[in-house]
């Protein structure tokens, strides 16, 4: 009996979407975020770190796309939904921008070992020049500014998807920028300060990237760590929506880096953002707030964040990204998270050559040189801004997005 062209066609469509299924990455648990919807799978965020880190410990906030069974995309090649190197400067109007060979510093937990070889793929996937530790672009240094080892900082497969997101982030947005990874022992911020100060002191660092927090912590304690005048210190606010202040990001002394949803439209930009409903703020109960931010309406009395932002939300602008999935493989994903837009940021700051001071005022002085991000909410507060965009500062977006670098 011959079939007919209606029942090919199912047989095609359910054939595929087992293929589809069948290729998808690992396992994952319980989601952070709602559920974006996409396709028949209802993808979503899935942090790829510990979520609730023990006092005095951060977490990161990469959130990678899983579907509603928490099995993550993954593939041999960059997914169709995921941002390109190329998408993510078009965005943020980057394209042809040039840093001059400035260097960034990143800092996070835990080994990488195939960093440089996954940033290779990365980077030649989409035309970017090659970025190693023989043509002195790359360097990856433990807490103490020594070479890690085999064992030492010891591997952690969510940290290695963070690190991957942070240095390929950073290449797509500066692809010219050098960049220097440093690797703490663990999650405690004794940890992660010490690699800050390592970060901090390497020769050419304009920018430090960090994109991982915990609770609101005071200045009194940590300043030591993250009070670096000359050098544009980034943190992400968080991917829980609107929670309260989280450190490093409600420190006075970074840029406190938020996160939208980025969509391709037939607008003169080409492009649309609203808030991801993930993006943290909130108001720090013990740190100063930023004389900068006084005329902008914050309604905290305290340090408000966010005070910029980037694409974040990881089914809309989360990033391809070839990240590790064991100590030896990897493997394609797409991954958002505000640790998406950290890293953007810093890139950018490097692009505009001005870290002088405190970089956090630089955009206070310049908000008509960012996108407005004037849609969208991260869940309900007291004080509508705190949660909910609109023209001005936000808690979720800050002042808005780059519209190429003349905003910092």
């Amino acid at each position: 009996m011959k079939t007919s062209a209606t029942a090919r066609l199912w047989i095609c469509l359910l054939a595929t979407i087992a293929v589809i299924a069948a290729g998808l990455g690992a396992g994952l648990s319980t989601a952070s975020a709602a559920p974006s919807g996409l396709g028949l799978f209802k993808w979503h965020g899935h942090q790829v770190c510990t979520t609730t880190p023990a006092p005095g410990h951060a977490a990161c906030h990469a959130e990678i796309l899983v579907n509603s069974q928490g099995t993550a995309l993954a593939s041999a090649t960059p997914p169709a939904t995921a941002l390109t190197a190329g998408q993510l400067e078009n965005a943020y109007k980057l394209t042809g921008l040039t840093s001059g060979g400035r260097t960034i510093a990143i800092v996070d937990a835990y080994g990488y070992p195939n960093l440089e070889r996954d940033l290779g793929v990365f980077r030649a996937q989409f035309g970017l020049p090659a970025c190693t530790k023989a043509n002195g672009c790359l360097r990856i240094l433990n807490q103490s500014g020594g070479a890690p080892n085999a064992l030492s900082p010891a591997f952690n497969a969510g940290w290695g998807g963070e690190q991957a997101l942070d240095v390929q982030a950073v290449s797509a947005a500066c692809p010219d920028c050098k960049i220097v990874m440093v690797e703490a022992n663990n999650t405690s911020f004794a940890s992660l300060g010490a690699a800050e100060n390592t970060a901090a002191k390497q020769p050419g660092v304009v920018a430090i990237s960090n994109s991982y927090g915990g609770g609101d912590s005071s200045d009194a304690t940590y300043s030591k760590f993250y009070n670096h005048p000359g050098i544009a210190v980034t943190a992400s606010t968080g991917d829980d929506g609107y929670q309260g202040a989280s450190y490093p990001a409600s420190s006075q002394y970074v840029t406190a880096v938020g996160g939208t949803t980025l969509v391709a439209d037939i607008s003169a930009r080409g492009w649309s953002e609203s808030v991801w409903s993930g993006a943290g703020s909130g108001c720090s109960t013990v740190n100063a707030a930023l004389a900068a931010a006084a005329p902008f309406s914050t309604g905290c009395a305290k340090r408000a964040m966010a005070d910029v932002a980037a694409a974040a939300d990881p089914a809309k602008g989360g990033l391809a990204v070839y990240y590790p999935t064991s100590r030896s493989a990897s493997t394609w994903g797409q991954i958002g998270g505000t640790s998406e837009a950290a890293p953007i940021i810093a890139a950018v700051y490097a692009l505009s050559g001005n870290t002088t001071g405190y970089a956090n005022a630089l955009p206070y002085a310049h908000p008509g040189n960012l996108f407005d991000v004037t849609t969208g909410s991260n869940g309900t507060c007291p004080t509508v801004q705190w949660c909910t965009a609109r023209a001005g500062w936000d808690g979720p977006t800050g002042l808005g997005t780059p519209n190429g670098a003349s905003g910092f």
